[in-house]
């Protein structure tokens, strides 16, 4: 159903809000329209809040209360299940947005719920990806409760086509709205990473360099020595970092700090959106590349040609899934069992050297399912593999070769 202002008499609304101009002039203009309002913010561990409970202070001059609800715990679980499926969209970024989505909606419909509210109201754009993870998570997770999108509805886009009148109407109610330098780009975050697109940088003309990182440094501000960080992982979770011990929220809190000194994470993706159009944005996700990274090296070490093939199938469906908002549907639940499956073994040691933006594998240790064997690998004498054992598999290779050159089957290009 899609629900105009009109609407909205009668029901409780909940509004999930940044504490930024749209939330404001959304909220507010949902008070002077005579509904009934309550705010939510979704505390994920926002990097570029200092302080998740100044949220609520800047929405307070609307006349709504905000309820600020602790997901960062629950956040990094959600890390740690992309980590473990290796679920990396568009370009390889890790769709830090996507998943947040899922977790957002997960636990604040709960507290909605709880204070009677009827209707979820959020601020996505119709040109966006947003409108339909808000959507579509309320709608699988509470088929019930309604959905209102004002920047959908022509009346709030004909009186707010922009800033100025935004900050017009606030000022009109009686509600400063500080002056800030017009920025170059929006940012969208959470413990996972920063998404960074729009305004300047929707030009392919523009450089991702204008993107001033929060969670990271550019590689070429970082330090130029090479630096070691050891991961210790159990059946595909980091559960030690430099030998300490960590919870999936302290990993990546630590993660983060460590992968961002050293510019780890930073990447530049024309990503497919759900709507079929395309969208340029600056990623940063340092503790998600670095774990990720860290994790890629065991399964290197204790998957077989097969399992990492199938494997490969079900983190591309992950990755898709996390970015379409079906990460809650029976064939994501499915894809994510065979992924922890194949992870069993996912047990192990690796260090990692990292240097102005790179990773590289220095050493796998206490890896006890490691397929690795060095005397079947190694090129001199050794007592693994006998070499003269493979003659006859290369007979067996020889036999299609020639059936399918006798055959006139094999028409190699004028040029490769």
């Amino acid at each position: 159903m899609h629900m105009r202002l009109r609407d909205l008499e009668g029901q409780k609304l909940g509004i999930c809000v940044s504490g930024g101009l749209d939330s404001r002039t959304v909220t507010r203009r949902l008070i002077e329209a005579g509904c009934e309002v309550l705010c939510f913010t979704a505390d994920l561990g926002q990097p570029d809040e200092p302080n998740i409970h100044d949220i609520p202070k800047r929405m307070a001059p609307t006349g709504a209360e905000t309820i600020v609800v602790d997901l960062k715990a629950k956040m990094a679980e959600a890390c740690f299940a992309a980590i473990k499926a290796q679920a990396m969209y568009d370009g390889g970024y890790w769709n830090t947005t996507g998943i947040a989505r899922a977790v957002t909606l997960r636990g604040l419909l709960p507290e909605m719920r709880a204070h009677g509210c009827t209707v979820l109201v959020h601020g996505a754009t119709g040109r966006g990806n947003d409108q339909i993870r808000f959507e579509r998570y309320t709608n699988v997770l509470d088929p019930a409760m309604k959905v209102y999108a004002p920047w959908r509805d022509p009346a709030l886009l004909e009186q707010f086509p922009g800033r100025k009148q935004m900050i017009e109407y606030l000022q009109h109610m009686g509600i400063e709205s500080p002056q800030q330098a017009r920025k170059r780009y929006s940012t969208d975050a959470n413990i996972a990473g920063l998404s960074h697109e729009a305004e300047d940088l929707e030009s392919l003309d523009t450089s991702c360099l204008i993107v001033d990182p929060i969670m990271c440094v550019w590689p070429q501000f970082a330090p130029d020595v090479v630096q070691d960080v050891q991961l210790r992982f159990e059946r595909g979770r980091c559960v030690a970092i430099d030998g300490e011990h960590v919870d999936a929220l302290s990993a990546m809190q630590l993660a983060n700090r460590i992968g961002g000194r050293y510019g780890i994470g930073l990447k530049n993706a024309l990503e497919n959106r759900i709507i079929g159009t395309k969208s340029r944005g600056v990623y940063e996700a340092p503790g998600m590349e670095l774990l990720g990274t860290g994790l890629r090296a065991i399964y290197q070490a204790t998957l077989d040609r097969r399992a990492t093939a199938l494997f490969a199938d079900m983190s591309r469906l992950v990755a898709d899934h996390i970015y379409d908002a079906r990460w809650f549907d029976p064939s994501g639940r499915a894809a994510m069992a065979c992924i922890q499956a194949l992870a069993e073994h996912a047990t192990g040691t690796v260090t990692l050297g990292m240097y102005k933006g790179n990773l590289f594998v220095q050493k796998i240790a206490d890896c006890p399912t490691s397929l690795y064997n060095e005397a079947d690998a190694s090129m001199e004498q050794s007592d693994g593999l006998d070499p003269t054992s493979s003659q006859g598999f290369v007979e067996i290779v020889r036999c299609e070769a020639v059936a399918l050159a006798r055959a006139g089957q094999i028409h190699p290009p004028e040029r490769l």
